[in-house]
């Protein structure tokens, strides 16, 4: 069986950051999915769950609603390592293209009061499993540690 190419990153090196996972043409279209990194594999702990699960929740609101992203926005969703989020949009994009929407994604989510979006037992198949203020927290400190000082470390998977 083939490896798939996200198996084929070195994950020992690679950073949080924001990067390019693949692109897929469908029909005419490319869909860009991104790699949104947010803790460095096998060397620091995962996110929780119920953080994780909350940041999706936000993310994936803001995201659909954003003035500009939204009729791109195809899909966000957690990675099953925890360690991040799949972001999938419409077009050729580079990981410089999404940097500031990232910015104003992770903002959102640092700065978020009041009931969570689809948290209730009629809108998610697992709504209890939220946990707003660690979702914060770890959106601050990816805002204010990776996304306001990326590097091309953070943009391009190690080679």
């Amino acid at each position: 069986m083939k490896t798939i190419p996200s198996f084929t990153i070195d994950h020992i090196r690679l950073l949080r950051g924001i990067y390019v996972s693949r692109k897929d043409q469908v029909g005419d279209e490319t869909i860009t999915t991104f790699d949104i990194r947010m803790k460095e594999p096998n060397r620091e702990p995962a996110l929780a769950q119920g953080a994780l699960h909350t940041i999706e929740h936000l993310a994936a609101t803001f995201l659909r609603n954003h003035p500009v992203w939204a009729d791109k926005v195809i899909y966000w969703g957690p990675m099953g390592c925890l360690t991040g989020n799949y972001l999938l949009l419409k077009g050729d994009l580079q990981s410089n293209d999404i940097a500031e929407l990232m910015k104003e994604t992770f903002r959102f989510i640092a700065e978020y009061e009041g009931e969570i979006p689809g948290a209730a037992p009629k809108d998610c198949g697992n709504y209890l499993l939220q946990d707003l203020p660690m979702a914060k927290w770890e959106a601050s400190k990816y805002l204010h540690e990776v996304l306001d000082n990326l590097t091309e470390n953070n943009l391009n998977y190690p080679q």
